[in-house]
């Protein structure tokens, strides 16, 4: 029988594995209180987001679809193409210019308050836990006892809903990926119609009631990095959750001369789903959730004395130093957030309804017709629109003896469709250089955007004698 007798942590040790290796279990108990009603307006507000998102159009399209199997990625209404992904840069490189500003200043607030970790854990599973096995007392006692019928009637139950729930947020997962409809239009096929998309499911659902059912709080511990890196983010005067340490010790029974306000009743311990004692100090497992605070400010408020023994403060302004807002660090962060964010909406801004793309056709780099020397491509057209658009092509830069076939009429694209081109280029061998560089341009009917494609015209070096006209001519005197 596992032992799980509530266990007094310390700050050299992670109260989660015991000496010899083995995982110890946490009840963390309830904390009712202010920070505990924000947060689980927060979380559901951000699981309500999670669940809206594939479902409301933006645009004729869910307001995040991730159409993977068609290259097209929708946002809000924004239509991205492949050819857009390097707007992928300014995406990855703004969470981590706003991660470290954010952390600068409000310390392991994401972790907290906002990461899907920790909002489908406290404010989903462990709901479910506490439903159905009771408060922390009882599940460690229920944790201890022996298996009775009622035992595994409860903790089946448990699981089985663990398993309903991690279905269902895979396969909601799934729906930004293939759509809402597609989703469910796959839930009433075999899954030998479907394999990749039931593979996905099954291995998804897995992993998530996994973490969920049993890893937990470890995931922030041992695998999570950002708990390390605070260390590199933080400063004296970013905001944390800290203990008064002067008006806490010494500790002591409420009424005993001498002793601070800190009673020692461990409510604070009780509460922390990482199992730390944030009186030993700030660590690595505190994830700043807050539920420390409540209980803490539960206990001051029936002992009649004064809330904040344990808040939201920084290093410095524990220890009765003045705190900065504005320094260094946050001013670098903030700066470089400001550039990528600028940066970032100009490239947005400037997305077209269309993509177009040349290539050169496989085979040799030129052919010798005669007198003329022929380059093949091919230009393919990308609609980004939920309507249908037509495209005037032309070419611009070449020899005006050139010829070129392929792109007289104007080509119509389908709603989110493409359409392909072949292109042949003539020069005649008299105007023909090694590389000879044009344009390939196309513009709308309305005239409200043009597209336009540097190219190279390539050939052998132009004949003995014959003037070239892409090389400067002689100067005058």
């Amino acid at each position: 029988m596992q032992n799980t007798s509530p266990f007094k942590p310390v700050r050299d040790q992670v109260t989660t594995i015991r000496e010899d290796g083995s995982r110890r279990f946490l009840y963390p108990a309830d904390a009712p209180g202010r920070f505990n009603r924000a947060r689980r307006a927060a979380a559901l507000a951000l699981i309500g987001v999670y669940l809206l998102l594939p479902w409301v159009k933006v645009g004729g399209y869910p307001a995040v679809f991730l159409d993977v199997a068609e290259r097209r990625f929708h946002l809000f209404g924004l239509t991205l193409a492949a050819q857009d992904l390097w707007l992928l840069f300014f995406l990855i490189s703004g969470l981590g210019f706003s991660l470290f500003f954010i952390t600068a200043l409000l310390g392991r607030i994401w972790c907290g308050w906002a990461c899907p970790q920790t909002v489908f854990l406290d404010h989903v599973f462990r709901r479910v836990e506490r439903w159905i096995e009771g408060d922390a007392v009882r599940r460690r006692l229920l944790a201890a006892a022996p298996w009775t019928p009622s035992k595994v009637v409860r903790r089946a139950a448990k699981q089985a809903v663990y398993l309903l729930l991690s279905a269902a947020i895979t396969h909601l997962f799934l729906a930004y990926f293939v759509s809402v409809p597609s989703v469910w239009a796959m839930m009433g096929d075999a899954p030998t119609k479907n394999w990749g998309a039931f593979v996905f499911i099954a291995v998804a659902t897995a992993v998530i009631y996994f973490n969920f059912a049993w890893f937990r709080e470890q995931l922030c511990i041992v695998i999570c990095p950002y708990g390390r890196l605070q260390s590199a983010l933080t400063d004296d005067h970013t905001l944390v959750i800290g203990y008064d340490w002067a008006r806490g010790e010494p500790r002591g029974k409420p009424g005993a001369s001498g002793a601070g306000d800190c009673v020692a009743c461990d409510r604070c311990v009780g509460v922390c789903p990482t199992g730390i004692d944030i009186r030993q100090g700030l660590q690595l497992e505190c994830i700043g959730c807050a539920a420390c605070i409540d209980a803490c400010d539960e206990v001051m408020d029936r002992l009649g004395r004064r809330r904040g023994l344990v808040r939201y403060d920084s290093l410095a302004g524990l220890s009765g130093r003045p705190r900065r807002w504005i320094r260094p660090r946050t001013v670098v962060y903030g700066v470089l957030l400001a550039i990528g964010a600028s940066v970032a909406g100009w490239s947005i801004l400037g997305i077209r309804p269309a993509a177009l793309t040349a290539t050169r056709m496989i085979g040799a780099p030129y052919y010798m017709d005669g007198g003329s020397v022929r380059n093949q491509f091919l230009v393919r057209l990308v609609n980004k629109r939920a309507q249908k658009v037509t495209l005037s092509l032309s070419i611009r830069g070449l020899p005006s003896a050139a010829s070129v076939r392929g792109l007289e009429a104007p080509v119509e694209i389908a709603p989110m469709g493409e359409e392909v081109r072949p292109l042949v280029v003539q020069v005649p061998r008299a105007q023909s250089a090694p590389a000879i560089g044009f344009e390939v341009v196309a513009s709308d009917a309305a005239g409200s955007f043009r597209l336009a494609r540097a190219m190279q015209f390539l050939g052998p070096e132009a004949a003995a004698g014959a003037p070239n006209p892409h090389e400067p001519g002689p100067r005058n005197p």
